[in-house]
């Protein structure tokens, strides 16, 4: 798999007019998604490496790394975007109980740039009208935005042509998934101490260490620690799990979502990591948890919540509550600037806000006061944030706090406008201070998603 280069924002609304829960509404959803998505105008962006400043890097080992050896970024004038980028959004609306209302995706691209409504099956919350790709940077450059190999066998001949955006680190919750479905089954001690014993170095996994599986479940999910990932991902190689996590994700019927190409000896090389929006939104779904039947796939398996046990449930949504970067779909981490723009009106996880207002995660510093953004916030917003050059992504659930506008749904966003795309007029960074990773058109796709799920329809 090769790295991310740019920015395919393919717009496909996915429909679901009715689901196992009695769900309804998915029509007038996905146009209300359609629409806020091509409002973004997602095309007027500067590339600050376009296609000419840069040698190709098909190959490249993994998008943290370095660059290989004859490989350079030559210095180059931010450039406008040179076509439409890809986007796939996925939005479920959930009722009281947190099953399945509704559900819309939404795919944005070079061949779909205003957008195109997909058929979604009612009872899987799926489709086959799609046939996705693997995301290709150089690919994306040179070839109208489209990838050349598939993700699915068999979907040679559906309607709609998309190339996945990498996932970045929203990954993170597939690898999540797969722990703790192996706590589950008592072959992993959430408690235990793991020794992470790297075989081969890898920039970012960093050395040895011996920590708690909790502890490094949660700074993976909370703080995106890549430390925490390589160190989890090699001990589902230790166990020989991956194929069967893989397997898992097929048969309860997302079959986009794998992590493959891993490497065993320290759980470094993520780049053969697929997700789509539909298949992610079904795993947040399942781990928001709900009563019955929450989709069936096609092989006529019921997919419950206890597919994971409720401890588990318990602890994913708890690391997905205290998420410390928000400042993609939401943008509270960057309260009360004029850049960016405010996105879904999430309260901030109290853990990371300092007596002064001001959020720390780690070694980022954010310099803004939350309090005033957490004191109208009407939102709780438990997510997974990620970002590369190529890639922003975004994934959580949305739940209205107490006296706040009624609405409960799972989002799903996912772009190749990463940190190599930026507005025309974003202020320069502040030294000391973390800087502005994204576009502020996601921020506003996200605020307009939340008036969207706000509004009765």
């Amino acid at each position: 798999m090769t790295t991310v280069r740019h920015a395919l924002i393919a717009v496909v609304a996915v429909v679901v007019t009715t689901t196992p829960a009695g769900a309804t509404g998915g029509d007038a959803l996905a146009e209300s998604l359609r629409q806020a998505v091509v409002a973004q105008d997602f095309n007027d962006v500067l590339d600050l490496t376009p296609p000419a400043a840069t040698a190709s890097r098909a190959g490249a080992p993994e998008k943290h790394d370095p660059l290989p050896a004859g490989e350079v970024v030559r210095p180059a004038e931010p450039k406008p975007l040179h076509q439409t980028p890809n986007l796939d959004l996925a939005v479920i609306a959930l009722d009281r109980l947190g099953r399945p209302a509704a559900m819309a995706d939404v795919l944005l691209s070079p061949q779909y740039p205003n957008g195109v409504v997909v058929p979604l099956d009612r009872r899987t919350l799926s489709t086959d009208q799609v046939r996705y790709r693997w995301w290709d940077d150089t690919e994306w450059d040179v070839n109208g935005g489209r990838g050349t190999r598939d993700v699915l066998a068999g979907r040679e001949g559906a309607p709609i042509d998309f190339t996945s955006p990498y996932p970045a680190s929203v990954l993170k919750l597939m690898v999540g998934f797969g722990v703790l479905r192996l706590a589950d089954q008592g072959r992993v001690d959430l408690d235990a101490v793991y020794d992470y014993s790297p075989v081969t170095p890898h920039p970012v996994c960093g050395g040895p260490s011996a920590e708690v599986v909790r502890w490094h479940f949660d700074r993976m999910i909370t703080m995106s620690r890549n430390e925490s990932t390589c160190a989890l991902i090699k001990m589902l190689h230790d166990l020989g799990a991956w194929d069967e996590v893989n397997r898992t994700f097929a048969e309860l019927g997302m079959p986009t979502l794998m992590v493959t190409g891993t490497d065993p000896g320290n759980g470094g090389r993520w780049i053969g990591s697929n997700m789509g929006a539909i298949d992610t939104a079904k795993l947040l779904l399942l781990v928001n948890g709900g009563p019955g039947v929450l989709w069936v796939t096609e092989a006529g398996v019921e997919v419950t919540a206890d597919r994971l046990g409720a401890a588990s449930r318990a602890q994913f949504l708890a690391s997905l509550a205290d998420q410390g970067h928000n400042e993609m779909l939401s943008t509270t981490n960057h309260c009360g600037r004029d850049y960016p723009a405010q996105g879904i009106p999430q309260l901030t996880p109290p853990r990371w806000v300092g007596p002064d207002g001001t959020v720390t995660v780690g070694p980022a510093v954010y310099d803004s006061d939350v309090r005033p953004c957490d004191a109208v916030a009407e939102v709780a917003f438990g997510h997974k944030t990620g970002w590369v050059d190529t890639s922003a992504a975004d994934a959580g659930i949305v739940k209205s706090l107490p006296g706040g506008a009624e609405r409960h749904y799972v989002v799903v966003a996912f772009g190749n406008l990463g940190t190599d795309y930026v507005d025309r007029h974003r202020p320069a960074d502040r030294p000391g201070v973390f800087p502005v990773l994204y576009t502020e058109k996601y921020a506003k796709l996200g605020a307009a998603v939340d008036r969207i799920m706000t509004t009765p329809r």
